[in-house]
């Protein structure tokens, strides 16, 4: 990061005259000008120049400022502003379309015009939507009795050609907003009072959205294209991102921002009480706020997370009730509720654990050790300054080992799921705990220049047969750590394709670059890639797993892969790396075959698969029925495929705070199918060891 900083030079700025030759006939302006209309500032319009010659210059992604790139930015911007196709008209979209081919100019020429108009647009048909449902919601006319149905998901939808259309199209979506309260327990009275203050709260955010924040969408319709993670962070977003967002959100330890109309979920905090909790996840939406165990639900649809932080934190011991609208959530299914008790975030409570599993496999009893790493985490302050007893995922593992090796475990699984990622350094330290010293990862810059990381302690801390559990929510350290394990044949890797995270971003702050008395903001660039030691990027196709579990979710839907910009999977040359003899493919192979054949046999497993289908299934239907007596049925059975879901999966019959140390196999099915399944795995594997010759038949 700190070599990118020094390397990034002043960038002349050059100026392009617009080609009117690609002029045609467009649909007329849809409003003239208006006096409270938005207008970008002389600093914004050097911001977006000068942004522009950094990425074109800087970022990983060789890119030119063509009409290619101005037609995708141009489509970020209407799906930033309008995604749901609720606001704008076919009509409005035909005049816009004069823009498509227009921006890669404006870029250059710090030109703003296209986005203050396309938004200004935006602001008037806004506020004809808030006249319809005012007058709609002052005489409501639901008739749930009606056979009628509603997509809620609108990215595929075309723009309404008329406003009786639209109002058609917002008729729905309010009855089923008013049935989802109504079936959630409210009277018809409250419903209609909370939908009324619903979006008054959003019409007043409306009015409350300000230059700076028009300026920050337009930029990052451009950082977009690049890929997901190139962000622009306007002068107030970038102080609010200079701030410990873990302490700004210590009452439940999760970062939250704007989607839409909804909060949502970035990131749950490892240490908080919301991480304890376990059942608030990433890209679950917040939709109310209660104080206290008898508090009133608050609805937040709408509120800008600022105010919704306000309301959800609280003092240390204090409840907060939230409503989730889960990210896995069946369309027809109520929104969650979930209670937590506000606690500072303690970083105890996230770091490495261990627990023993006995597996009856082969008529022998095997002795399992578990490590659950939830992140890579590193206190690089006490490290630096030589600290002998500083936090470290490397540190705290290596202890566990010594634990279970003193306790004669016969194999160790390393659990990584939803593990995100952090510390580069743990991700190479640790896997040096079962390697001897060699590469772990290379990082390929934007120059082209490749850095080898190795693990440079020929220690080993254990040397028995290892498992590596992963899931689709492994990403970035934990991907780099079981490639290295994949990669060294030094241990099986079990569960679900990871997430596909494989590039490196830093942060430039513009007033370092820009000489200019108002503040400008800050970009997350992204300048470099990782790469396994075998030349393969993890980057979108992460970590394959040697034996792949069944599971809920796809690469279209969740990961890097699902992204449409997210720079593409490559390869590079390979490390020198000597591989060892801990596994080899005849025993993938037939640890693989005893898998599927207790896939075909075992009820179980099943049955869990057969419920797994069915959920992604219902999940693909995303029309909903506004006929109350079928949104019930269908809730049912929303909640019955969750129910049994959520049983088979983790056996989840009630609340279980505490985990025995040591449980048996017939114990662990009711807590883990995964875990459990793993652990039967590396108990075959330590058969195979144990006796080659089992390998023959």
């Amino acid at each position: 990061m700190k070599s990118f900083l020094i390397a990034l030079a002043p960038v002349l700025l050059l100026s392009l005259q617009p080609d009117d030759s690609r002029s045609r006939e467009f649909a007329p302006r849809p409003f003239p000008p208006s006096e409270d209309d938005l207008k970008p500032t002389l600093t914004q319009e050097k911001v977006e120049a000068y942004v522009t010659k950094i990425f074109s210059g800087y970022h990983y992604r060789k890119f030119n400022v063509n009409d290619s790139l101005s037609s995708k930015m141009y489509d970020n911007y209407l799906n930033e502003i309008d995604g749901g196709k609720l606001y704008f008209l076919a009509n409005d979209v035909q005049y816009f379309e004069k823009y498509r081919n227009q921006l890669d100019e404006s870029l250059n020429n710090g030109d703003l015009g296209a986005a203050y108009d396309i938004y200004n647009t935006f602001r008037k048909r806004y506020r004809e939507r808030s006249q319809f449902i005012d007058k709609l919601l002052t005489k409501p006319s639901f008739d749930f009795a009606v056979d009628e149905s509603f997509n809620i998901d609108r990215k595929k939808a075309v723009w309404a050609k008329s406003n009786d259309e639209l109002n058609e199209i917002w008729r729905k979506l309010l009855k089923n907003e008013a049935l989802e309260l109504k079936l959630s327990g409210k009277a018809d009275s409250s419903v209609v009072t909370l939908l009324k203050d619903r979006y008054k709260n959003r019409e007043r955010n409306l009015g409350r959205f300000r230059s700076e924040q028009v300026f920050q969408m337009y930029m990052n319709s451009f950082c977009e294209v690049l890929d997901p993670h190139t962000r622009y962070f306007s002068p107030t977003d970038s102080d609010r991102f200079k701030q410990d967002m873990y302490q700004a959100l210590d009452g439940i330890g999760a970062v939250l921002r704007e989607d839409g109309n909804y909060i949502k979920v970035v990131e749950v905090v490892p240490g908080g009480p919301a991480f304890k909790d376990k059942r608030l996840k990433k890209d679950d939406r917040i939709i109310g706020v209660a104080q206290g165990d008898e508090g009133k639900y608050e609805d937040i649809v709408g509120w800008y997370v600022d105010d919704a932080v306000k309301k959800i934190k609280g003092p240390k011991g204090t409840v907060v009730r939230l409503q989730v609208l889960a990210a896995d959530a069946l369309p027809s299914d109520p929104p969650k509720e979930i209670r937590i008790q506000r606690e500072k975030v303690n970083l105890q409570t996230s770091r490495a654990k261990k627990e023993i599993v006995i597996i009856n496999q082969n008529k022998h009893d095997y002795k399992i050790g578990v490590i659950n790493i939830p992140s890579f985490y590193r206190d690089f302050d006490e490290a630096n300054k030589r600290g002998k007893d500083f936090n470290s995922t490397t540190r705290d593992v290596q202890k566990l080992i010594d634990s279970l090796k003193a306790e004669n475990v016969e194999g160790i699984v390393i659990d990584l799921r939803n593990n995100g990622g952090g510390s580069l350094t743990e991700a190479i330290s640790l896997t040096g705990l079962f390697i001897s010293k060699g590469p772990v990862v290379q990082v390929r810059e934007q120059t082209g220049d490749t850095e080898v990381q190795t693990d440079p302690d020929p220690t080993v801390t254990y040397d028995g047969p290892v498992a590596v559990l992963i899931n689709r929510f492994s990403a970035s350290a934990s991907e780099i750590f079981a490639a290295a394990i994949q990669d060294y044949k030094r241990g099986i890797i079990l569960g679900e394709q990871t997430y596909g995270k494989g590039t490196v971003q830093t942060m430039v702050d513009l007033n370092q670059w820009i000489k200019d008395t108002d503040k400008l903001g800050q970009i997350n660039i992204t300048v470099a890639k990782f790469y396994r030691i075998n030349g393969s990027s993890t980057q979108r196709k992460g970590v394959s797993p040697d034996i792949e579990y069944p599971s809920a979710f796809s690469a279209e839907e969740y990961g890097e892969s699902s992204q449409p910009t997210a720079l593409p999977w490559d390869q590079i040359a390979t490390a020198r790396y000597d591989v060892t003899k801990a596994l080899n493919e005849k025993q993938v192979s037939k640890l693989k075959e005893k898998y599927q054949q207790r896939l075909k046999s075992e009820t179980e497993l099943k049955t869990f698969v057969e419920e797994l289908d069915l959920y992604r299934k219902a999940r693909e239907n995303t029309t909903v029925s506004l006929q109350e007596t079928k949104r019930k049925k269908e809730r049912e059975e929303a909640e019955k495929k969750q129910a049994a879901l959520k049983k088979l999966e983790t056996g989840d019959e009630g609340d279980d705070d505490e985990t025995p140390a040591k449980v048996s196999v017939t114990e662990k099915k009711k807590k883990d199918i995964y875990l459990n399944e793993t652990s039967r795995i590396l108990a075959d594997y330590i058969a195979l060891i144990k006796a080659p010759s089992v390998a023959k038949r």
